[in-house]
């Protein structure tokens, strides 16, 4: 499934963030809660997180300094947990400092995972991808 939509939401005083009625489903199996490479923190499905890390250092020698970095980053700073029964994510507090993220939150669909925002960096974020897609895609196809 392709997680799409955005969505205002909240954190409980425990940190843990209900997750949007239409990718609970997706979901079920079990969740992986990780960095974002923005100030974000992302929400995958296990094997999503799997295929994508694997994506990510696939092109690299597996010995170089550049993909242990990677493999360390994407490894250290993930947990596997799962949904519980009224369909909240706990956030690990190295997570949200990460995101800087405060009891509002923006809870966007990104492809193969959600993303987890604060409001305000959401706002920022979504403004410059709009004034940033046309140049975005008149670039794509051309070669470098």
């Amino acid at each position: 499934m392709a997680f799409r939509g955005t969505f205002d939401h909240t954190f409980d005083a425990k940190n843990r963030l209900t997750v949007p009625v239409k990718f609970r489903a997706s979901l079920s199996d079990g969740v992986v809660v990780a960095k974002g490479v923005e100030r974000c923190v992302s929400v995958w499905t296990p094997d999503e997180y799997e295929a994508f890390v694997a994506s990510a250092l696939g092109q690299l020698n597996p010995l170089s300094p550049q993909a242990r970095d990677l493999q360390r980053y994407f490894s250290a700073n993930a947990v596997e947990t799962e949904l519980d029964a009224a369909g909240r994510v706990m956030v690990p507090p190295f997570l949200l400092e990460h995101g800087s993220l405060g009891k509002d939150v923006v809870v966007t669909g990104a492809g193969p995972c959600i993303e987890i925002w604060d409001r305000a960096a959401w706002a920022t974020e979504n403004a410059k991808l709009a004034a940033d897609v046309l140049d975005i895609t008149a670039t794509l196809g051309q070669a470098n």
